[in-house]
């Protein structure tokens, strides 16, 4: 009975032995991750970020609305310009008569007075009018920027590649940072080719 006895605490002594071994010898396969559970990606943390002015700079779709809105507001500035001078001419001319007692009647002078004021109103209004209708497109622009650009995240981190992706404007949340966490340059090569791909059809 001795030796069954001797014989099972060695071999559990060595079953012991060997699950030691094996347990600090042997890495284990990494687990899937469960949602919501970080991974490491190529030894880094699972985060990047975007430079948006670098990304406004170089994406073929906000350089061109950036110049078509750069364009508009000139056009309006030249509209606006040649009527407010085509105005000041007009009042000049009013002015030159006035002082020349040039009107025929007080009512005639104060006629022209009347249709002088409401250009400069009608003019005022165009001003607010323009001004506020390219405000409307600069935000309309922006958020169609956004709408893009996030749903173009969504299909470029498909397979999970990252767990944040920071925006970083002029250093204002990235203060510092490794070369390899800034992917601005790899989404808008991305976002180019898409988009000249969708301007072909």
């Amino acid at each position: 009975m001795n030796k069954i006895q001797i014989i099972i605490d060695s071999l559990l002594a060595a079953a012991v032995v060997a699950l030691f071994v094996i347990f600090f010898t042997v890495k284990p396969k990494a687990a899937p991750a469960a949602e919501g559970e970080a991974v490491a990606v190529s030894g880094q943390l699972p985060v990047a970020y975007l430079n948006i002015d670098s990304l406004l700079n170089n994406y073929t779709f906000a350089q061109e609305a950036q110049e078509t809105l750069m364009t508009k507001q000139e056009d309006a500035r030249l509209k606006l310009n040649t009527k407010a001078r085509t105005l000041q001419n007009e009042m000049a001319d009013f002015q030159r008569k006035l002082d020349n007692n040039a009107f025929l009647s007080r009512e005639r002078a104060e006629q022209e007075a009347n249709r002088l004021q409401k250009k400069q109103q009608d003019l005022q209004d165009l001003e607010a009018k323009l001004t506020n209708d390219i405000l409307v497109e600069n935000q309309n622009l922006n958020l169609q920027l956004r709408d893009t650009l996030d749903n173009f995240l969504k299909e470029f981190n498909a397979e999970g590649r990252f767990q944040i992706i920071f925006a970083n404007t002029q250093s204002d949340n990235v203060l510092l940072a490794q070369p390899g966490y800034d992917i601005t340059d790899e989404v808008v090569a991305a976002l180019n080719k898409r988009y000249a791909a969708k301007a072909k059809k």
